[in-house]
């Protein structure tokens, strides 16, 4: 990890983001383009600091003040934060959030969701891809950017599939007037940057999904966002949207990061609904594999689905991290022809947008994977122990 972790313009950028400190635990922060401050005296956790009202203000004006005192060196923060290479007795980055609901909005692109239809349709057999794929186009089509989600327009064409037997549970959250929201992750499970990602051993078909993640407060006010890889098991789903739950949440299966940017005068959510997110898998074979998603093309408004997923019939008083979804379904054949793509262990994986920077994540195993350990309980004791003192 370099400082191209950071965004093109990190001296103008305010960064959040959670430090794990030798004997202390995770250590809510500030991050500069050379430095590392301390937040713990606004907010003991990053769903706390949220919670402030006018929250970019706050922690701008305690950086600059010279209240949050300094940790350490943001490169040597990122160094360490590679897992493979980490030294335990220094700090490094972990996810920016913490006690945040992790949730994720599903078949939000066309391209994804004609994805998910042939998931379904080729019952997770990655061989049949690629005939099923040419068979649903043929049907459906592969643009319907221009349909509105839950209008008049989408409820006839709901209807013509009907009778032409390809409506699926997938073109209805496409298109339908509800959303697909899931959680993706407990609360404190989420991996950051230079983290190991884990795929399920038993998947034969799986992939990357890089995503914007709005980061929202209890009020359900979207105060900032960071990158997301909301890794995937197209197999398992595929036979069955039951087995979503195993196909999205494993071990080290969620990585966010590297820092949640939060909304001011240089940074807003007009800014997030332009990304032009970028995807990168490098293979240790030496296969690389290059796409894109764009924030433009999303068929329901960011802040749609925010209230969609929170609001007066759920809340979460903690906040909520939200994956946005991603229009980048990979195709490109990797082991075959027909084949199409699926990760193989030692693959580095990295979602970049300039204005977020770059979440990097090597994918192994969920059973290889560090175990996760450190929950909520034992945050609450750290915190209980550090006020002790």
């Amino acid at each position: 990890m370099r400082h191209t972790a950071l965004p093109q313009d990190a001296n103008q950028a305010l960064l959040i983001g959670r430090l794990w400190v030798p004997g202390h635990g995770p250590v809510v922060c500030a991050v500069t383009p050379s430095d590392v401050f301390d937040l713990s005296h606004l907010a003991p956790t990053c769903s706390q600091l949220l919670e402030l009202p006018e929250v970019a203000t706050q922690v701008q004006a305690h950086v600059r003040s010279g209240q949050a005192p300094r940790l350490t060196s943001t490169a040597q923060a990122m160094a360490n934060s590679h897992e493979t290479q980490r030294q335990a007795d220094q700090a490094w980055f972990m996810a920016p959030c913490d006690l945040q609901a992790i949730k994720a909005a599903g078949v939000t692109f066309v391209a994804s969701m004609l994805e998910r239809v042939i998931e379904e349709q080729a019952r997770g057999d990655a061989s049949r891809a690629e005939a099923v794929r040419q068979a649903v186009v043929a049907v459906i089509g592969d643009n319907l950017r221009s349909v509105q989600p839950g209008s008049p327009e989408s409820a006839r064409l709901k209807e013509v599939l009907l009778a032409q037997g390809m409506w699926s549970q997938y073109l209805e959250v496409g298109i339908g007037p509800d959303a697909e929201i899931f959680t993706k992750a407990q609360p404190m499970s989420a991996v950051g940057s230079g983290s190991q990602v884990g795929i399920h051993p038993g998947s034969q078909w799986n992939n990357p999904e890089p995503e914007i993640v709005l980061a929202a407060n209890s009020r359900g006010e979207v105060v900032g966002a960071t990158l997301g890889n909301d890794v995937n098991l197209r197999d398992f789903e595929g036979r069955s949207a039951l087995l979503l739950g195993k196909a999205k949440d494993n071990n080290a299966s969620c990585a966010i990061g590297p820092f949640i940017r939060l909304f001011d005068e240089h940074f807003g959510l007009g800014d997030v609904r332009q990304c032009e997110l970028s995807l990168k898998v490098q293979g240790p074979e030496g296969f690389v594999m290059e796409g894109s998603s764009s924030l433009k093309q999303i068929s329901r408004d960011p802040l749609d689905l925010v209230s969609q997923a929170m609001g007066p019939y759920h809340q979460y008083p903690d906040g909520m991290m939200l994956f946005l979804g991603t229009m980048f379904a990979p195709t490109q054949d990797r082991h075959g022809p027909g084949q199409g793509f699926t990760h193989v262990v030692g693959d580095v994986v990295s979602v970049s947008t300039p204005s977020l920077g770059t979440l990097v994540n090597q994918v192994t195993t969920s059973d290889q994977a560090s175990p996760w350990v450190y929950g909520v309980g034992a945050l609450m004791r750290d915190l209980a122990q550090r006020r002790s003192h």
